[in-house]
């Protein structure tokens, strides 16, 4: 477990403009409505490992899962790439040929990486959210989704 809270992470499907008008909020410390998903004391650094671990789970392992600058006034805001996102919401619907749930398997890996501050059963329920998140992103007319990483 961490010691020093580093802030959080919120997870977001918007548009481009939306998203960086709800980094500017978040700056300022405003409160922002919408679904999010914020996970307490984990980075961008965190949600790139989920990331990972996705792709590795739907067999779409060697893409890039890299999280990127949206725009240079907001270096917290970070772009979620396609390859991530189709992997995330893949989690809901891949199947396997053995039992278990491909779902759990990722956030158990999740919650056992080095310095996770959640056990895996709180894991689970932020990779369901986020996969959630992610099959909304082909709902909404040019949105992707978005990291808004908080410091210490």
């Amino acid at each position: 477990m961490r010691v020093v809270s580093m802030g959080f992470a919120e997870i977001f499907v918007a548009t481009h403009d939306e998203a960086i008008k709800r980094a500017s909020a978040l700056e300022k410390g405003s409160g922002v409505a919408g679904s999010a998903v914020r996970i307490p004391d984990i980075s961008d650094f965190e949600v790139e490992q989920l990331g990972d671990l996705a792709g590795t789970a739907v067999h779409a392992a060697g893409a890039d899962y890299e999280l990127a600058l949206v725009d240079v006034a907001s270096d917290a805001l970070l772009g979620v790439p396609e390859a991530m996102v189709r992997a995330l919401s893949e989690l809901l619907s891949y199947e396997t040929e053995g039992e278990g749930s491909v779902l759990e398997d990722v956030a158990d890996q999740w919650a056992a990486q080095e310095d996770m501050p959640f056990d895996a059963r709180q894991s689970r329920l932020y990779v369901q959210q986020l996969a959630a998140l992610a099959t909304d992103v082909d709902k909404v007319d040019r949105a992707g989704l978005y990291v808004w990483s908080a410091g210490e």
